[in-house]
């Protein structure tokens, strides 16, 4: 048994819950009619976590002998991990969650991913339903590393102390496959401690099972939302639907509703003013292979719906504050159906936009000058790719995004508050017709994960990167590896670009010593042709070739033109996925691929999987890109130069498998 290590943290400050207490919803140990007293629900106020781990366990080693380490961290303060006081008793837990914040030096040796999200990390109260109680995850990508099981919870009502003792920390299914140790799913790497002071947020008085009262503290003056700072997500993607078609194309919106997670009102001033949410919609399908999973391609996307005059509803249970209009007040949603997101004459360019800062001018919504057609503007779609009669058993994800200004200016003034990084959530759904077509939800929308995340669950590997922090967005190396048939292996690349303005310019992959490689493969998403007032260099759109490719001895790289060659150049652009795919004769190995970004930054490797090569090299077949149905390429907007970088750490990859959705 590992040593557990608990300290406690004084109350500073409080949080009030907005949203309304119902007792009867609680579960009972005696009938309702004998329950007589005082009801508090609480949060985290601060506190610490230990989580003793063995490094021998974690990395994998077949020495017997364990080697122990301590990685410590402090609870952050007002974390919302709601518990329910009944007469200074215990009640229970209710989903919630701890963010982490780390304490003390760095440990060496420990795995990649873990390390690279040791900053974001949380230790979640999972819902009834989950297969375990509280999980270990990161915040960010949504990755669990560790289920937790055989804990116990003590509540000591003097102190306000919550402490969850013995609780052993199991490898989980995501993190195993991302240790490349699938069968370490499960195994017992150590235990985690937590102590955190607990403060009262609600307080009511229950009369013979009855709430006959709440009182809230009056020195309180908190809001809803629980994330510090602005914090816009998507809360639901509840409908999807065809506006319009012209030509092999359907034009399609897909409904959105926005939460602020946050415990400040989000800036929401309609245009002229440049400081509100703009909202990309995306459309993806998984397909191929044994099992319809072995391909995760984006189908289209459409151009940003710009945002004007929230509404106070409280589609996501953080309890609205009834803060609206020109701000989404704390805890607040606010929906906009598809057909107000297919508005096509309230939808403007991405091209305005810088996804990291949210920066666009007045006239980013300008229509001057081009008629439209029924897929103008819109999710552009080809017919063939939602026809069930050439896609049967593939599966169909919507995603959106809220890109703000705000969020980037709080994090400027408020470092460690930079919500940038959580804005898209995506959702199943099912398409039916063959030329005019229906969709319906499956599911939940999965919040704060773009959808390549639903590809983790069928095995495929992510990397989220984060190649300049604090001064540009993320991206994800998504890649999969299936062995078809005897002696042949398929290799599927996916690089998807959640906020990065730099975007992605070229993708190189070594290749083993005699690898033969075959059906060499490109796709990308149909876009938008070049319109007046469009953010494209002289209106002209973006190109739509399909990317070159190279191959020598060692290696095969696709790439399009630079930048300076062509500033409407086809580059892997904001909220815009690429796929790249080949067969080999040779099985996979670990390697490094490397990353060209088209506006700024040097390149940058990132680990992958590719061809390991035979021991005698074979003639080598000339490389031809074939595109799969939709094989145009992602032309977004007209690049403007990045803003200059903050002195900041040198780029680096951070491994950070996704979980299933």
């Amino acid at each position: 048994m590992l040593k557990i290590t608990v300290t406690c943290f004084a109350l500073v400050s409080v949080l009030f819950l907005g949203k309304t207490l119902n007792y009867a919803d609680q579960p009972k140990q005696k009938s309702s009619a004998t329950l007589t007293g005082t009801l508090q629900k609480m949060i985290v106020e601060n506190g610490s976590v230990t989580m003793n781990v063995d490094l021998n366990g974690l990395n994998g080693s077949n020495d017997l002998t364990a080697r122990p380490v301590a990685l410590q961290f402090a609870a952050a303060t007002n974390s919302f991990f709601p518990i329910l006081v009944f007469n200074d008793q215990l009640r229970g837990p209710e989903p919630g969650s701890i963010a982490l914040v780390p304490q003390g030096r760095p440990v060496p040796l420990l795995p990649a991913a873990l390390v690279g999200s040791l900053k974001q990390l949380v230790v979640e109260k999972l819902s009834p339903s989950a297969g375990f109680d509280l999980a270990v995850r990161d915040a960010r990508t949504g990755l669990t590393f560790f289920n937790v099981e055989g804990h116990e919870y003590d509540y000591d009502s003097n102190a306000q102390l919550l402490t969850i003792a013995g609780g052993r920390l199991l490898i989980s299914d995501e993190f195993a496959r991302a240790l490349g140790r699938p069968s370490d799913a499960g195994a017992n790497v150590g235990r985690i401690a937590i102590g955190v002071a607990m403060q009262p947020v609600e307080v009511q008085t229950v009369v013979n099972g009855q709430t006959k009262s709440a009182v809230v503290p009056s020195l309180h003056q908190p809001l809803a939302g629980t994330s510090p700072g602005p914090d816009v997500i998507v809360g639901d993607l509840p409908a999807m639907q065809q506006s319009g078609s012209a030509g092999t194309q359907v034009g399609l919106a897909i409904a959105t509703t926005s939460c602020n997670a946050g415990t400040e009102d989000l800036d929401w001033f309609a245009l002229p003013q440049t400081d509100h949410p703009v909202i990309p919609q995306n459309l993806y399908r998984m397909s191929g292979g044994a099992n319809n999973d072995e391909r995760f391609e984006q189908l289209g996307q459409s151009w940003l719906k710009h945002a004007f005059t929230a509404l106070t509803q409280d589609a996501c249970g953080f309890g609205c504050n009834g803060v609206g209009g020109s701000h989404l007040g704390s805890g607040c949603s606010d929906p906009y159906s598809a057909n107000l997101n297919g508005g096509q004459n309230g939808i403007g360019s991405r091209g305005w936009v810088n996804p990291f800062t949210g920066a666009y001018p007045s006239t980013a919504n300008n229509h001057s000058g081009h008629s439209h057609d029924g897929v103008s503007h819109r999710v552009r779609v080809e017919i063939d790719d939602l026809n069930q009669n050439l896609n049967q058993g593939a599966t169909y994800f919507a995603e959106a995004q809220y890109v703000t200004p705000h969020e980037y200016t709080w994090c400027q003034a408020h470092p460690g508050q930079c919500n940038m990084y959580n804005n898209v959530s995506y959702r199943q759904f099912m398409v039916s017709g063959t030329t005019n077509f229906n969709f319906s939800p499956v599911g939940n929308t999965i919040w704060r994960r773009p959808a390549i995340s639903a590809w983790a669950g069928t095995g495929a590997l992510l990397n989220q990167i984060e190649p300049d922090p604090g001064n540009d967005g993320i991206w994800f190396m998504g890649y999969k590896v299936t062995n078809p048939s005897p002696g042949v292996w398929h290799y599927e690349y996916a690089l998807y670009n959640e906020n990065l303005d730099r975007a992605i310019q070229s993708f190189s992959l070594p290749l083993g010593f005699g690898a033969n490689i075959s059906n060499i493969g490109f796709h990308a998403p149909p876009q938008e042709p070049g319109w007046s007032n469009d953010g494209t260099q002289n209106n002209q759109g973006y190109s739509s070739t399909p990317w070159g490719v190279t191959q020598t001895a060692d290696s095969i790289t696709w790439s399009t033109e630079t930048f300076a060659q062509n500033q409407n150049a086809n580059a892997i652009r904001w909220g815009t996925l690429y796929n790249f795919r080949f067969d080999s004769d040779q099985p996979p190995q670990a390697g490094n691929a490397t990353i060209g970004f088209f506006k700024t930054g040097s390149p940058m490797m990132v680990a992958i999987q590719a061809p390991s090569g035979g021991a005698t090299p074979t003639p080598t077949p000339t490389p031809t890109a074939t595109p799969t149905a939709t094989a145009s390429t992602t032309p977004t907007a007209t690049p403007r130069p990045t803003p200059t970088p903050r002195s900041s750490p040198p780029p680096r990859p951070r491994p950070t498998p996704l979980p299933r959705p």
